[in-house]
């Protein structure tokens, strides 16, 4: 009789330089998390300092998702282009350059300024480092990849809590910002020693394609215009919405903004996608309503609300850290097993048990880490499975551009969330503000995503659509659920 050998251990699978490949992406999400989540540690500090109201303070905050929209597109088009890894690396540039112009900042416009630079450079490394990693990896252990990678940006956060604990009662906000020219190092280490992604490597460099993912919106000199006038309408709109020059005029600005990055998701997508780009933005942006107004302004409510102290911030950032960092590791292996899209939409639906108990607690520390840990877990950190998740809808040519778009003009919901927890706050307590958002995006999110609904509007334009791109091995097509792969961009 034939002897059967055991199946290899998953961490078998990966080889070694697999982990090289991951543990660089991941050293990115770790720095990306810090640079990002410091501005909420320091919004106290800043708003003394500069005399902001709380909307302004909150705006800082958003600043950076007003062009994570065209970073995101730009650099993930790179990525399609020349390779992963190039992108990855310009990335890290950007926002570690925009992190230390932060610490020179003299009033709240240049700080503002500062902050659009780093949500550039953010939603390069987002889209480079996601598609890297899970076009590195084996196909089966995937999602353990997407969930690995993100909570590299829950490590950052906690190490953020940590130094400002260390250097900002002693050397002031300032000096928090200066660190980022750290990142820089860890961008030119990357340059030269890491291989290019697999998959991207056999589908596009070896048979020597150059896709062009932004195609769609050159194709004539007239339509260049057209689309060049809509991008700096967009961009001009989002500024003006979320500074002071916009007041009384949100609601304009933000349907005009709106429309002029439907209008490219549209061209982007073809007539096959463009339900597929629009419904997945859709569904990004309730998944960053519910899941920012907790990150961007937890350390003001605990500070303003319970009077926590920066020690007692710092010890319930760490509950909070922690429970992200343990909610994506878990996600990674139940989304492997279940299926990412069962996996996050069960969680979040766990989730809501945990919000409302979070901001009901306001004298026992031990306990609201300890709500915050589960609430966390099973809310934001279920998060990392979004890359796996929206990675699989495109193919590996139009993968970097398409995430990162798609991504990106979601997280816009990352910059309205603050700001409208800030309003909600001048008519209820700001923990109540924060639950209720929180509750409403989660329940949009599990609905949209337990019912497939990007994946069913793409069937309907294209019958033949892949079910799931990144399921195939690195180097083979993957099988369609109903006829013979296409590229939905086309």
């Amino acid at each position: 009789m034939q002897k059967t050998h055991p199946a290899l251990p998953w961490y078998r699978e990966v080889s070694g330089t697999q982990w090289k490949s991951f543990f660089a992406a991941w050293i990115g999400y770790v720095l990306d998390g810090f640079d990002f989540v410091l501005i909420t540690l320091v919004l106290t500090e800043i708003s003394d300092d500069f005399g902001l109201s709380t909307v302004q303070a909150a705006s800082l905050v958003s600043g950076a998702f007003i062009t994570r929209w065209l970073g995101g597109a730009v650099l993930g088009a790179l990525g399609d282009r020349y390779g992963r890894k190039l992108s990855m690396v310009l990335s890290i540039l950007l926002y570690s350059l925009g992190t230390f112009a932060c610490g020179f900042a003299w009033n709240y416009h240049s700080l503002f300024a500062a902050r659009l630079a780093i949500g550039m450079g953010m939603a390069g490394e987002y889209s480079a480092s996601a598609t890297y990693v899970m076009e590195s990896w084996p196909a089966r252990v995937r999602g353990r990849a997407s969930g690995f990678l993100i909570s590299g940006f829950s490590v950052g956060s906690v190490l953020a809590a940590q130094v400002y604990d260390w250097v900002v009662p002693s050397l002031g906000w300032r000096w928090m910002f200066y660190l980022g020219l750290i990142p820089i190092a860890v961008a030119l280490w990357m340059r030269r020693a890491l291989p290019e992604a697999e998959e991207w490597t056999a589908d596009v460099a070896e048979r020597g394609a150059r896709p062009n993912p932004f195609r769609p919106l050159f194709r004539t000199p007239r339509l260049a215009l057209v689309n060049t006038v809509l991008a700096v309408a967009a961009t001009l709109c989002l500024f003006m919405a979320f500074t002071p020059g916009g007041a009384g005029m949100v609601p304009v600005l933000s349907v005009v903004a709106g429309l002029c990055l439907v209008a490219f998701a549209v061209q982007m997508g073809g007539r096959r996608g463009w339900l597929l780009y629009v419904s997945m933005i859709v569904t990004l942006f309730f998944a960053f309503l519910y899941s920012w107004p907790i990150q961007a302004l937890l350390p003001t409510y605990l500070k303003s609300d319970l009077g926590y102290s920066t020690e007692q911030v710092t010890d319930v950032l760490y509950f909070a850290g922690f429970g992200t960092m343990a909610g994506c590791w878990a996600a990674g292996f139940l989304g492997d097993r279940i299926g990412a899209r069962k996996a996050y939409a069960l969680t979040l639906l766990a989730s809501l048990a945990f919000v409302f108990p979070v901001f009901a607690v306001d004298d026992n520390l031990v306990l609201l880490g300890c709500l915050l840990f589960l609430l966390q877990a099973t809310s934001f950190g279920i998060s990392g499975l979004l890359p796996r998740w929206i990675g699989g809808h495109f193919p590996t040519a139009s993968r970097g551009a398409a995430l990162g778009f798609t991504y990106n003009v979601g997280a816009l919901g990352g910059a309205v969330a603050p700001v409208l927890g800030a309003h909600l706050a001048s008519g209820m307590d700001l923990g109540q503000a924060l639950a209720v958002l929180t509750f409403a995006g989660t329940v949009v999110v599990v609905l949209l995503v337990g019912l497939g609904v990007p994946a069913r509007l793409n069937r309907l334009a294209d019958p033949d659509a892949v079910e799931d791109h990144l399921a195939a091995a690195p180097g083979h097509t993957a099988r369609p659920a109903r006829g013979p792969d296409r590229d939905p961009s086309r």
